[in-house]
């Protein structure tokens, strides 16, 4: 999966640094023609190292929008008075600047430019006021411009050239925590995985929700919207109520006779629907009226579908955030045994089993939203004959049924080390069933994500969908980076006060600040409109506000198996 690290404000300068130095390197350009560059390949380095070699080196710098000049090449103005060409205003040569391109206008003009590129959220990639230049104007030079008369816009100028590794960054994702923890991931590798922040959150990094293998990305998002939304409630009003004929709202029935009235005064019939008149009367409405059965029969059958997975999904999730209270009893086993003489001291065994447990129980949990989609008709109708469906739902309902059964006899054995811990024998015999219980476990989770990888989700067609790889000892734990550096006075951007340009709210709902949304100023930044690559400015994860959110599953991944 390749490795995965924590990014903090302080560590921040350190990641970017690094890939800055490679690209300088290998260029031979400056650190802001370096820093363009990998804005606009989103901080690939590796892509951008790949295009290098696929075409010439002016090229390259050109598409970025990089200019270079050698020193003393651009001419000065010859005049000591000059007109601005934006504005038509006679200014003198010194309150002229002229960019890498050649294109000179008046330092008023330019720092207008600048502040209205930077609140419109186009700080990152701010270009040559002149028609159609592509030209990215030197940091340097706004930073200048916009400082004396606006000292907080360039201090988020320079924070968001910062943020930029993190928000245009397809291997960085900030840490979806509520409230915000401050950090971001990288990840080098497969972007389809799950990762651990120091702060103890598990998510997913592909999508930045909680962490939901074996469900795809699509799937866990369709069913927290199904679980959330009122789909279901629509589904059981069509089958146990009927609409009025005259105010169309729906009527349940409340006796036995088929012979009701709804609150507006209008008497229908139960039956078929139509108004009690006497029309009906006459008429018989015994008669079978194909498409409002089917419709009906159809409701019923969905609705029994998703209350099938809905409470078994549920029913495991309820289990687990039981069974997450056994850490601590343990640890008060393991005192208990420690301040008396005992003759077991090591229950390593027991906080395997239990994280085994907590693992199995999570994967076992989300393998029922995922039966729900991959076996139904929403995502996958075309992808297989209902012959072929019917059998792989068996073959996989099999192994769900043998890695639930084992989960609960796992479950059993760790409840009942509690009970006997007093009895030195029984408390063998148990520490053998959790050994071999929990190597089995193991053994069945991977066939599981074997079957779903190779059997499943590898012979779909028509889509693609990738799931995080099962990993036996858990949800990997991203590792510190270095917030160390080696003096370089070749790169300009300021170090001495990261926190004044890394205004990271702690308390807010994401990371960071945005070039679209300040925490300093939300006037500057009402819209969060894609900047000129077509790519949003925020890319950071959001948790939605809702009072019931889905059951969270996410436990720390101490503790793992030691084999």
């Amino acid at each position: 999966m390749g490795w995965i690290k924590v990014i903090t404000k302080e560590s921040l300068l350190v990641a970017q640094r690094e890939d800055l130095r490679k690209i300088m390197d290998l260029l031979e350009v400056s650190e802001k023609h370096a820093r363009t560059l990998l804005i606009h390949h989103r901080w690939d380095a590796d892509s951008l190292l790949a295009v290098f070699l696929e075409k010439e080196r002016d090229r390259l710098l050109s598409e970025a929008g990089v200019t270079i000049v050698e020193p003393n090449v651009l001419a000065p103005l010859q005049s000591s008075q000059v007109t601005c060409n934006i504005c038509n205003e006679d200014v003198s040569a010194d309150a002229v600047t002229t960019m890498d391109c050649g294109h000179w206008f008046c330092n008023n003009c330019w720092t207008e430019h600048f502040i209205v590129k930077i609140n419109d959220g186009q700080s990152r990639r701010i270009r040559c006021m002149f028609y159609k230049c592509n030209t990215i104007c030197d940091e340097a030079i706004i930073r200048n411009l916009v400082s004396p008369k606006h000292p907080d816009l360039a201090e988020r100028f320079d924070r968001f050239l910062l943020e930029s590794y993190i928000e245009d960054n397809h291997k960085v994702k900030w840490c979806p925590s509520i409230p915000h923890c401050g950090n971001a991931i990288r990840v080098d590798g497969d972007g389809y995985c799950e990762v651990e922040c120091s702060c103890g959150l598990q998510f997913c990094f592909s999508c930045s929700a909680e962490a939901h293998s074996p469900c795809s990305c699509l799937m866990w998002e369709l069913w927290v919207k199904k679980c959330r939304d009122e789909s279901e409630t629509v589904n059981w009003i069509t089958v146990n109520t009927k609409p009025c004929p005259r105010c169309h709202k729906p009527v349940e029935k409340n006796g036995g006779c088929n012979h009701v009235r709804c609150i507006c005064g209008q008497d229908f019939c139960w039956l078929c629907g139509c108004a009690a008149d006497q029309h009906h009367a006459r008429s018989s409405c015994g008669s079978y009226k194909e498409e409002r059965e089917k419709k009906t029969g159809q409701a019923k059958r969905d609705l029994y579908r998703y209350m099938h997975y809905y409470n078994r999904y549920k029913a495991h999730t309820d289990s687990l955030k039981l069974e997450s209270k056994l850490k601590k009893t343990i640890q008060d086993m393991e005192t208990i045994s420690d301040s008396k003489e005992f003759s077991i001291k090591d229950f390593s065994w027991l906080t395997n089993g239990l994280y085994r447990l907590f693992r199995s129980r999570r994967v076992l949990s989300y393998s029922y939203p995922f039966a729900f989609y991959m076996f139904g008709d929403d995502l996958f109708k075309d992808e297989m004959t209902p012959v072929e469906r019917e059998l792989k739902q068996h073959l996989f309902e099999d192994l769900q049924q043998q890695l639930g059964a084992n989960v609960e006899k796992l479950s059993h054995f760790i409840e009942e080390s509690f009970e006997e811990f007093l009895h030195v024998d029984k408390i063998l015999g148990i520490r053998m069933q959790v050994i071999n219980l929990s190597a089995l476990i193991d053994n069945l989770c991977k066939k599981m994500y074997e079957f779903i990888e190779n059997d499943l989700l590898g012979r779909l067609e028509r889509v693609t969908h990738n799931i995080a790889p099962y990993e036996s000892k858990g949800v990997e734990r991203a590792s510190e980076l270095s917030d160390s550096w080696d003096s370089d006075d070749s790169l300009s951007m300021k170090t001495c006060n990261v926190d004044s340009y890394l205004q990271w709210d702690s308390s807010a709902n994401g990371a960071g600040s945005s070039e679209s949304e300040s925490p300093t100023d939300d006037s500057f930044y009402e819209s969060s409109s894609p900047d000129e690559s077509g790519c949003s400015s925020r890319k950071r994860a959001k948790k939605e506000a809702l009072d019931d959110p889905p059951f969270n599953l996410n436990l720390p991944a101490e503790g793992f198996d030691k084999n």
